[in-house]
């Protein structure tokens, strides 16, 4: 049985200090057939030199496109997505540059999405017994408001929308999902899924039952976050709007 290639796009902006140059690498390994397309999103620092240097350290296997000015997250993953579609890829999904999923994480998730039939695994911050999710109180109930909101906005039971770990088939629905710029700076991952859900005339919608969120076991908060409290507040408003489109597009 021919073994799906994973493509992990990786959006990256002034992460000159905290990208884990050895973990990337091994990732490529312990994901393969496997390869990684960072998207330097107008870096100011110096980390397109080292995204360069990664790409010469596995050519073939990593990538990097660099955005000539700062676009924001939603558009340097959108971007990074495209080009995976231009590849052999069958399973893509984007992470966090910093990491917060560790390697190990990501390589169970890439097995269970190939082991199944999902078109949409997510990886999911459940604080349970026997987990290691360290994530402080103040953005774990930010984050729990937000995913509420989320889950009303696109009618689904979804835990947790914004875990920087996520697989998607390749599909007609994602394809069509990935064609225009996202409407929402701050809540892309809500509107990717609800363009998945709810996808244009003539192409076939992802169903819930191939929709999966994983708890993740390990997961943790890494200094240095970009999230400015009042993206919170913005992605709020997104999610109002989104909603509301998605309500009249019913």
């Amino acid at each position: 049985m021919t073994i799906a290639h994973v493509a992990w796009v990786v959006p990256c902006f002034d992460e000159a200090t905290r990208l884990d140059r050895a973990a990337f690498l091994a990732l490529t390994e312990g994901c393969a057939p496997a390869s990684v397309i960072f998207v330097d999103d107008g870096s100011r620092d110096g980390t397109l030199a080292l995204l360069n240097d990664l790409a010469q350290a596995r050519p073939g296997q990593i990538e990097v496109v660099a955005l000539a000015k700062n676009q924001g997250k939603a558009e340097a993953v959108r971007q990074g997505m495209l080009r995976a579609l231009a590849g052999p890829a069958g399973i893509i999904g984007y992470l966090d540059a910093d990491l917060a999923t560790p390697p190990a994480e990501l390589q169970r998730l890439v097995e269970l999405a190939r082991s199944s039939d999902l078109d949409v695994l997510l990886g999911s911050r459940v604080q349970l017994l026997g987990r290691a999710i360290q994530r402080s109180s103040a953005r774990h109930y930010v984050g729990r408001v937000f995913a509420t909101c989320a889950s009303l906005s696109l009618g689904l039971p979804v835990y947790d929308t914004q875990c920087g770990a996520k697989l998607f088939r390749r599909t007609q629905a994602l394809a069509a999902a990935l064609a225009e710029p996202f409407t929402s700076r701050w809540a892309f991952d809500v509107e990717l899924l609800g363009r998945l859900a709810h996808p244009p005339s003539g192409v076939d919608p992802i169903a819930v039952a191939r929709m999966h969120e994983e708890p993740l076991r390990i997961w943790s908060d890494v200094p240095g976050s970009k999230l400015h409290p009042l993206a919170a507040v913005r992605g709020g408003l997104d999610l109002l709007r989104l909603a509301l489109k998605t309500r009249l597009g019913r």
